[in-house]
């Protein structure tokens, strides 16, 4: 038997005293492969030798296991129950610690219903969006139809179907069961989607006209019952014409009466899944568009490395986010206002009510857990962070014993 605790299950709903206990309980060092060393000593790139990060991370239904995608084009399948990297077992009773995906590339890993298989996107040879099964590494379906890179990748939260949102501007709704496209829709721009909590309505962003489009799922092929602008006052009266928030990923809460959209600069935003008004600007973090370098921001937003710092939390009382200098940080939606401010006027400003010293270099991925008090944050370093032990706001004299009480 093993003497690892568990994360714990919910016991009670998450507070801020209970938020503010978060600490990193493991930290995965090697969780991305370094990059090659150059090849001669004038072949030196310093672009080429920045850290790789971990880009998309996906827990299970029932929270035990979460995977992560790489820019080392490889996955990684880690146990929440014991904070231990999980082999992938083949025949031959052989066994390794990491899948490569060298010849398709991989992002945005997907759990599907059943704990041993993904989805996930190419980034190179084709756009094709692929079914994986983790346990013996195969591949078992294609999923053919896009002509650009797929930016946007969700599954149904109750059934087999899923949709990508691709760079050719379209978005494309499947089944797991078969490999045809069963739904086509055409856009102005790029598209992120999103499903709510029930599976009956999905969301569409498009970043050309800061729209985001609301649909029926069951009648995709009409046109949106909601069509909603993004439009932030408080941008309007810095610069003209005002600088366009970039959307970069959108979630609704577990309640559905949110939607955040994640921006790559130094805000996101709280928007009413049923009229889709402007509720709260989260603000308070250095966002993800410099990218890796720091560079400045520039007068056109950019998606940059941003995508999956921002989520909620499992019963949605809070909102966590990654940052630029690794950070994590925490908004109570209890401030959420239930109505929008008057028009013309700026959306009311909610700041981090917690801020968690991270790991080094940007937080790139920030996901709660969906069934144990835990989450998990990535960027050079993937992290588990659990409650510390005691009473609110104790610290331990020694920080490395304080610690230790966390670790699996």
């Amino acid at each position: 038997m093993s003497a690892n605790p568990a994360p714990p299950k919910p016991s009670g709903p998450l507070t801020v005293a209970s938020m503010a206990r978060y600490k990193p309980a493991k930290i995965f060092k090697n969780s991305v492969d370094p990059p090659a060393t150059p090849s001669s000593p004038g072949a030196h790139s310093p672009r080429a030798q920045l850290p790789r990060h971990i880009t998309g991370i996906s827990f299970d239904d029932f929270g035990e296991t979460v995977v992560t995608a790489a820019e080392d084009e490889t996955f990684r399948l880690y146990n929440c129950k014991t904070g231990k990297q999980v082999p992938f077992i083949q025949p031959l009773s052989y066994s390794y610690f990491t899948l490569y995906s060298k010849k398709y590339g991989v992002d945005l890993p997907r759990f599907t219903h059943k704990s041993s298989n993904i989805l996930h996107a190419s980034t190179k040879e084709d756009d094709t969006v692929r079914y994986h099964s983790l346990h013996d590494n195969k591949y078992l379906q294609y999923f053919k139809g896009h002509k650009k890179t797929v930016v946007s990748l969700e599954v149904h939260p109750l059934d087999d179907g899923f949709m990508s949102g691709s760079m050719d501007n379209t978005v494309r709704l499947w089944d797991l069961r078969t490999p045809n496209c069963r739904g086509l829709l055409n856009l102005p721009s790029s598209p992120i989607v999103a499903y709510d909590s029930q599976g009956i309505v999905f969301a569409v962003a498009i970043n050309t006209f800061q729209r985001i489009l609301l649909y029926d799922l069951k009648n995709f092929d009409k046109e949106p019952f909601l069509t909603v602008e993004l439009s932030d006052p408080h941008l309007d009266k810095i610069s003209f014409p005002p600088r366009k928030p970039f959307m970069t990923s959108m979630s609704f809460s577990t309640n559905s009466k949110w939607i955040l959209i994640g921006t790559s600069g130094d805000v996101h935003y709280v928007i009413d899944a049923y009229d889709g008004f402007l509720l709260a600007r989260l603000e308070g973090f250095k966002g993800l568009e410099g990218g890796k370098t720091g560079d400045q921001y520039s007068v056109t937003p950019v998606k940059g490395i941003s995508g999956e710092e921002v989520s909620w939390t499992m019963d949605s009382k809070f909102i966590i986010g990654g940052s630029h200098s690794g950070k994590i940080y925490m908004w109570d939606t209890s401030m959420i206002p239930m109505v929008p401010a008057p028009e013309g006027e700026n959306a009311k400003v909610l700041t981090p009510v917690v801020t968690l010293d991270g790991h080094p270099g940007p937080s790139r991925c920030v996901r709660f857990n969906p069934r144990y008090q835990m989450f998990v944050s990535a960027g050079a370093e993937l992290a588990f962070w659990l409650q510390e032990a005691g009473g609110d706001g104790d610290k331990s004299e020694d920080e490395g014993k304080g610690k230790d009480k966390m670790v699996f």
